[in-house]
């Protein structure tokens, strides 16, 4: 094994939060090492951004970029199960109209651009570089990490950020990983060339396509190959009695507009995967040593598309609090109550409308959005993840819940058919066999 290596921060695992967080802390002039397990490019799903992904990739210099690989994306169309007509909502229609744009981008392009953008701004980066063990003490932490050709590596470092996904690497370790007890689903996906999509400005926008036993995303690439993925009940996957890819198709073909699209096309590669999507969160996410962001601290269901955002904006925010740990010290309690409190904000946000995007209520709501009490500019400013607007965000949101608690009161029989149902839908089927669950990233 080499001689140990010090370092002033520490960061597992190479996607978008770690990477981001690399970026920032190496242009202060902070001696900052990315390891990353795998090598990329590497296959991830996560491919729909946000507009309020735009600014975060300005401060890091690499919009351009990103657009090169990018295929516009203005806003989401919905798909019901049971009418004859789509709803089409803009970005531009939140309380910021600027943020009325993002991008529809291969993952493993993404990822890459971000992870060679950090080092170029001066983190010490290695890939096929998995870490085995993090010892903590009063002045930082031993990093062990074991390379492909299986040498050991060793580092000492002041601060440590876990990047590392959903491997949930500091989570397990302090054993403050909680399952959602409120959601429970499963997703199929595949890439498919020749997909019917909308048409002019609307090409490169998702479909959000409901079904009975759950949503599938419709997600348009630059390169003319479409995302299409199932997002189901656990109970559904759990039946599945035939190869993973006659399932897939039979799941497409519960949703009619979704298989039409799909008519003419072919699936690249002949390649379908499977992935569990149990949501999860963190007890915490800071300690006085140590930071989780992204999908190390919490996941949640991918429908809004806001996994990235999420994952970008909490190691922008993260990177001031390890600034803090490392220059003020004294100030770090304070700073971390903030950050806890602020790293809160967007899962809850979001959670609370996918937690309900199957009932009814909501359905109806979003296939016919009024702006009664300025509501849809405030799911339009969730949606395009303008999430720190402001007061006047926070009440349009707040109206729009009791605009939904009020016609749920009102159609109460519904209303708790569709509680008892997603009770139904949300109970533990316990593992799933075999070639069903892969990890996708």
């Amino acid at each position: 094994m080499e001689a140990r290596q010090e370092c002033d921060v520490l960061v597992v695992g190479g996607g978008p939060a770690g990477s981001t967080i690399a970026t920032l802390l190496a242009q202060e002039g902070r001696r900052v090492v990315l390891l990353e397990k795998d090598h990329h490019p590497r296959f991830h799903i996560g491919e729909s951004l946000l507009p309020g992904n735009v600014a975060l990739f300005e401060k890091l210099g690499v919009r351009d970029q990103v657009e090169k690989i990018g295929m516009p994306k203005f806003g989401i169309e919905f798909v019901p199960p049971d009418l004859d007509y789509c709803s089409y909502v803009d970005f531009s229609e939140g309380w910021d109209p600027s943020k009325d744009f993002a991008w529809q981008v291969r993952r493993s392009e993404l990822d890459t651009l971000l992870f060679r953008n950090a080092e170029q701004k001066g983190a010490l980066t290695l890939e096929g570089a998995k870490v085995r063990q993090v010892d903590f003490d009063d002045e930082g932490a031993i990093v062990r990490a074991q390379l492909d050709d299986g040498a050991a590596r060793e580092w000492r470092a002041r601060f440590v950020v876990d990047a590392s996904g959903r491997d949930t690497l500091l989570a397990n370790k302090f054993k403050c990983k909680q399952k959602n007890p409120d959601h429970n689903s499963t997703a199929l996906f595949g890439h498919f060339r020749n997909a019917r999509r909308l048409e002019g400005r609307r090409e490169g926008n998702i479909s959000i396509c409901w079904f009975e036993h759950g949503w599938f995303w419709f997600i348009p690439l630059a390169d003319g190959t479409t995302s299409v993925g199932a997002v189901c009940w656990a109970y559904y996957l759990k039946a599945r009695d035939k190869p993973l890819k006659e399932y897939f198709y039979d799941t497409i073909a519960l949703c009619p507009e979704l298989k039409d699209r799909l008519k003419d096309a072919t699936l690249v590669d002949d390649k379908v995967h499977a992935t569990g999507n149990f949501s999860y969160s963190s007890t915490h996410a800071t300690g006085e040593r140590y930071l989780m962001v992204g999908d190390a601290y919490t996941f949640i269901d991918p429908m809004f598309s806001s996994g990235v955002f999420l994952a970008m904006q909490s190691a922008f925010d993260g990177a001031k609090l390890v600034a803090t740990a490392l220059d003020c010290p004294g100030e770090l309690a304070p700073a971390r109550v903030a950050l806890e409190q602020r790293m809160r904000v967007g899962p809850r946000d979001y959670s609370w409308f996918i937690y309900r995007v199957t009932n009814p209520t909501i359905r109806d709501m979003f296939m016919h959005p009024q702006n009664a009490f300025k509501v849809k500019q405030g799911l339009m400013s969730l949606l395009a993840a303008d999430i720190h607007h402001g007061p006047a965000y926070r009440r349009s949101l707040f109206m729009f819940k009791v605009m939904y608690y009020f016609v749920s009161l009102v159609n109460w029989r519904r209303t708790y058919a569709g509680w008892k149902r997603h009770r139904f839908n949300i109970r533990d089927m316990g593992p799933l066999k075999g070639e069903t669950i892969q990890r996708a990233d």
